[in-house]
């Protein structure tokens, strides 16, 4: 965390955390495809198994090459899923006049009086308005105690979790309550989620829903929502 003359306040992935984080998963998944070689071995002395054609094209590279090349395989896996990961990783910078959110391809500014209430969900940094509209959901690794001592310094109020958490309701298709276009996106949402590469449109998805006031949350792939706050 460092403060700028303008008594801003910018916090983000260290170069040092990066590398460690690189370096941990190069580790963690080199062992792993180096338990391929022995994997492989096991299922080429079965009389039947499956994936026995990938397990003796894989056990017919001599060694070292096969050992070396797994291992070689998996650490670039590793450096490679953390590199991804950190393009999506949100910096923040705070001060008394606006928040400045920024990841690879997208900058977000926010203006003090627009922020209600901000937070950590899981691996996301939220921030509502002061009806409870979302204005901003990020992924953000960034230490929760940093962030909070961030944003408290500057005046903006911190709080553990949604403070309109008991106003989530389960979505099912026409709720009555919500607006045609409403159930259209959640309808539209909820098809999204059923795919295995759904990452990009549930998030615009999200973001229409907000623009009209709906907040939604997801547990497992059933939807719950909530319309803007009424402290």
């Amino acid at each position: 965390m460092r403060s700028h003359p303008d008594t801003s306040t910018t916090l983000a992935r260290s170069v040092w955390a990066q590398g460690a984080l690189c370096a941990a998963a190069a580790v963690l998944l080199a062992g792993i495809a180096w338990l391929l070689d022995p994997l492989a071995n096991w299922l080429t002395g079965l009389d039947r198994a499956p994936m026995q054609g990938p397990a003796e094209l894989l056990v017919s590279v001599p060694e070292p090459w096969l050992t070396i090349g797994l291992i070689s395989l998996g650490a670039l896996a590793g450096m490679g899923l953390i590199l991804f990961d950190s393009l999506e990783q949100v910096s923040v910078t705070v001060s008394g006049e606006r928040v400045i959110l920024k990841r690879t391809g997208h900058s977000q500014e926010i203006a003090r009086e627009q922020v209600g209430h901000v937070f950590r969900e899981k691996d996301r940094l939220v921030l509502l308005g002061h009806q409870g509209e979302e204005i901003a959901r990020e992924k953000c690794d960034l230490n929760a105690r940093r962030l909070a001592a961030a944003f408290s310094k500057h005046g903006y109020t911190w709080v553990d979790g949604d403070p309109y958490e008991d106003e989530f309701r389960i979505w099912a298709p026409q709720t009555p309550e919500l607006p045609e276009l409403a159930n259209a996106l959640l309808a539209a949402r909820a098809d999204a989620l059923k795919s295995s590469n759904c990452g990009d449109s549930v998030k615009e998805l999200r973001r229409d829903l907000a623009r009209i006031g709906i907040v939604v949350r997801d547990k497992g792939k059933q939807q719950y929502w909530r319309g803007p706050g009424r402290r």
